[in-house]
C-alpha cells in the first residue's frame, strides 16, 4: 500500500516507557517478576476524603452528563484556593483552567501559540513530551543545555547569544525532571525578565513541589509574572493520582481564554465525581503531605543505596520523586548500562539518555516503589554484581 502517515508523526518515535514497558509485561509473562524502578507513578492511594468523595458523589443521578469544558467552577475556586494556601499566589477562577493531566496541557498550549515553524526553546536534559508535541506541530525544537555544573540552571548568557528569532515557547521544570533540581527565586525572576524581554512565553511545568521539598514554589509568585508566564500542575505525584488525570493550568485570564479555545475542540470535561473529589484532594491536610513525605524519605535512602552499589554519584540535595545520579567514567552509556541490569538482575531503572543527549551520562531512579522493592532491588543488583565478580 501507498498509504502513509502524516510527516509529523514521521518525525517522532513511540514514546520511550510505551516501547519498554511492553518489553517488561514479556519479560513478567516469562515468570521474571521484573521489579521497576523506572516510571515515575506513586503507588500510594488518594487520602480517604478523595475516595469517599468520588463513591459517595458517583452514586447520585445528577452527575454522569457532559460537563463544563472550563471544569466546575467548585474546582476551579479550589485550584485558586491551593495556589493562595500552598505557594501564595493570588487566581481568581478565570485565571484557572482543569485539564485531563498535564501532559495534555503541554499539547494545549502548544496548539494554541504555535504556527509551523515558529521556536520553542526546549531544556536538554528535560522531559520527552516537550519536544515530541513541538514536533507534531511542526514547530522548531531550538535546545538549551542544562548542565551539573551549573545546577541544572539554564545559563542565560548562553541564551541571549542564541538566535531567539521567532521562538515563542520556553519549556522549564522545577523542582527538575529529571535532575532533582530545586528552583530559586532568583530562577524564576531571571526567567520572568527574560520571557519579557524577548515576547517568549515561558511555560513552566510544576508538578513535584510537593514531594521531599519543603517549599512548594510557583513561577506566578514572581511579580508580572502572570503576562508572560503559564504554569501547569497536576495531582498525579502530590496527591497519589496519576490514573485520574487531574491537572491544571494557571496564567492571565487571555491566556486561558485563548487555551480554553483548543481544548474545548479536544475533549468533552472531566466526569463530575472525579472533579468533586478533586476538591476534596486539595483540602488535604498538612499532615498527609507530611506523612507521604515520610514514606519517600525512607524510599529515598533505599534508592541512594542502589547508587553508592552501582557506584553512580548523585546530590544529596535534590528534591521530588526520583533519584538521579551520574554514571562511573568507565561506562559507555546509560541504554547499556539500564539494559544490563534488566537482563540480568530483573530491575528496569531509566536511562538518561531518553531525556536529552546532557543525560546520556545519568540514570534515574523512582521512588514509586515500596521500600520493600527497593530493598529487593538492591538485593538483586548486588547479587549481580557478586556473581560477575
Amino acid at each position: 500500500m501507498s498509504i502513509e502517515p502524516a510527516e509529523h508523526i514521521k518525525s517522532i518515535s513511540e514514546y520511550y516507557f510505551s516501547v519498554k514497558l511492553a518489553e517488561v509485561a514479556r519479560m513478567n509473562a516469562e515468570g521474571k517478576n521484573v521489579i521497576s524502578l523506572a516510571v515515575g507513578a506513586p503507588d500510594r492511594m488518594p487520602s480517604q476524603l478523595t475516595i469517599e468523595t468520588l463513591c459517595l458523589s458517583a452514586q447520585r443521578p445528577d452527575v454522569h452528563a457532559y460537563q463544563p469544558y472550563t471544569g466546575i467552577p467548585e474546582l476551579r475556586k479550589a485550584y485558586a484556593g491551593w495556589y493562595k494556601r500552598f505557594f501564595n499566589v493570588d487566581l481568581s477562577v478565570d485565571e484557572v483552567l482543569p485539564l485531563i493531566g498535564s501532559k495534555e496541557g503541554i499539547l494545549h498550549i502548544s496548539m494554541t501559540f504555535l504556527n509551523v515553524g515558529d521556536g520553542v526553546l526546549v531544556p536538554n536534559p528535560g522531559y520527552p513530551t516537550y519536544r515530541s508535541v513541538s514536533n507534531l506541530l511542526r514547530a522548531k525544537v531550538i535546545e538549551y543545555d542544562l548542565l551539573e555544573d551549573d545546577g541544572w540552571y539554564p545559563d542565560f548568557d548562553a541564551l541571549e547569544k542564541m538566535d531567539l528569532s521567532g521562538v515563542k515557547l520556553m519549556w522549564v521544570n522545577y523542582p527538575n525532571m529529571p535532575t532533582g533540581a530545586k528552583g530559586s527565586t532568583e530562577l524564576f525572576e531571571k526567567l520572568v525578565a527574560f520571557g519579557k524581554k524577548h515576547e517568549i512565553i515561558i511555560c513552566h511545568d510544576n508538578p513535584y513541589s510537593f514531594i521531599l521539598n519543603d517549599k512548594p514554589m510557583s513561577i506566578l509568585s514572581v511579580p508580572g509574572a502572570k503576562d508572560i508566564c503559564i504554569e501547569l500542575n497536576s495531582l498525579s505525584k502530590s496527591h497519589n493520582m496519576s490514573g485520574w488525570r487531574m491537572g491544571m493550568l494557571s496564567s492571565n485570564a487571555q491566556f486561558v481564554k485563548w487555551v480554553l479555545k483548543a481544548k474545548s475542540n479536544i475533549d468533552s470535561g472531566q466526569f463530575k465525581p472525579m472533579q468533586l473529589a478533586t476538591v476534596a484532594a486539595l483540602s488535604n491536610s498538612d499532615e498527609w503531605h507530611t506523612d507521604m513525605n515520610r514514606i519517600y524519605a525512607e524510599r529515598r535512602v533505599w534508592a541512594e543505596k542502589i547508587m553508592d552499589l552501582l557506584n553512580c554519584r548523585y546530590d544529596k540535595s535534590q528534591v521530588g520523586l526520583f533519584v538521579w545520579g551520574k554514571l562511573p567514567d568507565e561506562v559507555s552509556g546509560s541504554e547499556e548500562f539500564i539494559n544490563d541490569i534488566l537482563y540480568k538482575a530483573n530491575v528496569f531503572i531509566t536511562p538518561g539518555f531518553i531525556f536529552g543527549s546532557n543525560g546520556e551520562r545519568f540514570i534515574r531512579i523512582s521512588l514509586g516503589s515500596s521500600v520493600d522493592l527497593i530493598k529487593e532491588a538492591y538485593r538483586r543488583i548486588e547479587n549481580k554484581i557478586k556473581t560477575e565478580n
